[in-house]
């Protein structure tokens, strides 16, 4: 069977998995990031992938090759200077780390932005398998997306597709205008709503004690009155978010991560929610927690290299 690597660059750790043809995990292994050292995170993949390599033990196709890697990132390769933008690790910034990691590790490579490694990784062999069009939903403390048509990524002319966090949160009421400040220099941006800071944002300013979400969902279904405000407010918000996704898109599945997915009580809500808002008589698409958890984004990682 083939064999499949991935890689996943966070902020704080690097992880790393070898995965052959039917999914199933041959090594998997984890390092720190060097904070703010570009040059050493650069080895500390390379490195990575030769240890993953050499644990999984499958013999290459080519002997005189090593094998490619996926690599997910929290940001893109500009198309139009190939070099990192939109990370939130700033040292990734205005390099050209497809090109650098080529040449430290002998590997041909590939990039993608962690959101839409994610999307692979649920199309593929998670929620979303089966579904022609998945997209799949990061809830964090950011909120991102990311499109994959057939187990593949949607990049997109910009390297932006399915950036939904940065849209202004749509239908707002007037306590929703202008809306909170976004660290990318907007007003009233769907992160600043969905994030978990922007849960906790405004379940603090209508009165709520500074929990954390999932105290938040916890003391909502003891019948904590603040809590159940809070989150259905959050509930509306994310059905009139994504209902500009199934408009737009037509989704088949929209599958949802980050650590407010872990909050169950989403998926029969939000979806009854969201017909008021979706151009249809009926709204058909499933909404559905991811399958692989944190193992998501390094999994579609691996799989951009899929045949």
């Amino acid at each position: 069977m083939s064999l499949h690597i991935g890689i996943d660059l966070g902020g704080t750790k690097i992880e790393g998995i070898a995965i052959d043809s039917s999914g199933r995990t041959r090594a998997k292994r984890r390092v720190a990031t060097p904070a703010g050292d570009y040059a050493a995170t650069v080895r500390a993949i390379a490195m990575l992938a030769d240890a993953l390599e050499n644990e999984a033990g499958e013999s290459r196709d080519d002997a005189s090759r090593p094998r490619p890697i996926g690599v997910g990132i929290p940001g893109v390769i500009s198309p139009a200077t190939g070099l990192v933008k939109n990370a939130n690790s700033t040292c990734l910034i205005g390099r050209p780390l497809d090109k650098d990691l080529a040449v430290a590790t002998g590997r041909a490579v590939r990039l993608a932005n962690d959101a839409n490694c994610f999307a692979v990784s649920e199309a593929v062999d998670g929620a979303g398998q089966g579904h022609l069009v998945v997209f799949g939903v990061i809830l964090g403390t950011g909120v991102g997306g990311g499109i994959a048509i057939n187990g593949r990524a949607l990049l997109g002319a910009n390297a932006i597709a399915g950036e939904w966090g940065h849209n202004p949160l749509p239908w707002p009421d007037q306590s929703e205008t202008p809306g909170p400040l976004c660290y990318c220099g907007k007003r009233g941006c769907v992160e600043t709503f969905l994030s978990g800071p922007g849960l906790l944002r405004d379940h603090h300013d209508r009165g709520g004690t500074d929990f954390e979400p999932e105290v938040i969902a916890a003391r909502a279904g003891e019948g904590d009155t603040i809590c159940l405000a809070s989150l259905a407010r959050y509930e509306e918000r994310l059905a009139r978010a994504l209902a500009t996704i199934i408009n737009v898109l037509d989704p088949g599945a929209i599958v949802l991560g980050g650590g407010l997915s872990n909050i169950q009580r989403l998926y029969e809500n939000v979806p009854r929610l969201w017909q008021r808002w979706v151009f249809s008589d009926r709204a058909e698409t499933p909404l559905l927690p991811n399958r692989h958890g944190d193992s998501s984004g390094v999994r579609g990682a691996a799989w951009l290299w899929r045949k």
